[in-house]
């Protein structure tokens, strides 16, 4: 398909949502607009390996990142006879967990607060 114009941008390329999404006279969006603009943003979230942790009309709290089972990883520890405890001591260190709200604002843009990375304690 050499020459014909793709629908879909390049990877890496910044998508923005259609155009219908927004009033054409430039007047703030309208509370289904918005809804509309939160959902286009958390689908470009989850295209990007995150998930929603919780969600309402207005706000979209996105997660990425799982937390450590340490039960199980106490388990193997105690078969390995402690070898496995270096494997958990690096994974415990080196593991978080990222989570981001996303609300729109009165005039349609995409607000993102973003919550320091937690460790998976």
């Amino acid at each position: 398909m050499s020459g014909s114009s793709q629908p879909w941008p390049e990877w890496g390329e910044p998508i923005q949502p259609h155009p219908g999404f927004f009033v054409p006279d430039g007047a703030p969006p309208d509370a289904q607009q918005q809804r509309l603009i939160l959902d286009w943003a958390v689908n470009q979230r989850i295209a990007t390996g995150w998930r929603v942790e919780s969600r309402s009309e207005t706000q979209a709290v996105m997660v990425r990142g799982k937390p450590i089972n340490h039960v199980l990883h106490a388990i193997l520890t105690v078969f390995t006879c402690l070898v496995w405890g270096i494997v958990w001591g690096i994974l415990a260190a080196t593991n978080r967990v990222e989570r981001v709200a996303l609300t729109v604002d009165a005039q349609g843009q995409v607000v993102a607060v973003n919550a320091p990375a937690s460790p998976n304690v």
